[in-house]
């Protein structure tokens, strides 16, 4: 495959069954090495709990590009890391965590990671959140500080010593333009960050 992805050949869509066993593989590579690796009863559970706002990214139809999974959590709280325990439907809330944005690791530095999170503003519009929030670790939380997400008054437990419980508002209007659509060096940095998963959002 070439390094330039043209956007048509880019499709988001709901995570389907098939694509479980890609979904795994990609979030035990970006988390392995963090000690952060849920496993998949884990991340099955947080999709079933709200499948309108989690995503697969495919190319062309060919192969699992990315993915991001995103729930209705109470703000200030956050899902526990391993537990399968999102298995029924979340409670009504305002606020959506964005629990996890992986894309694979030989496309990253593509600007792909962008698409997800745009769809991921456009839902939250689209059924009436108010706030998004996740858990940045890692250190990426000076990415999304970047991206106006701020710290909360939360220590989370259970995601690695330096995870930073942050949110931001939900903005009206049409989806935000993100700094992967600027340069070339604001693209790397947003690849390193949420294409990484380094942020366990």
């Amino acid at each position: 495959m070439s390094h330039e992805i043209v956007n048509h050949e880019i499709r988001i869509r709901p995570v389907a069954d098939r694509d479980w066993d890609g979904i795994v593989a990609l979030e035990s590579h970006a988390y392995g090495r963090l000690g952060l690796s849920e496993g998949r009863a884990a991340l099955k559970s947080k999709a079933h709990a709200s499948p309108a706002t989690c995503f697969a990214l495919d190319l062309g139809g060919r192969r699992l590009a990315g993915y991001l999974l995103a729930l209705p959590y109470p703000e200030s709280a956050y899902p526990d890391l391993r537990g399968a325990t999102e298995e029924k439907p979340a409670l009504p809330s305002r606020n959506l965590h964005l629990h996890d944005i992986v894309i694979a690791e030989d496309l990253r530095h593509r600007g792909l990671a962008r698409h997800l999170l745009n769809r991921l503003w456009a839902a939250a519009r689209s059924y009436g959140y108010e706030q998004i929030s996740l858990v940045a670790v890692g250190g990426s939380e000076t990415f999304w500080a970047a991206r106006g997400f701020t710290a909360g008054h939360v220590s989370p437990t259970g995601y690695g010593p330096t995870a930073m419980y942050m949110s931001k508002p939900v903005p009206a209007g049409p989806a935000p333009r993100t700094e992967t659509e600027n340069t070339e060096t604001e693209n790397t940095e947003t690849e390193k960050w949420a294409d990484a998963g380094a942020a366990r959002a």
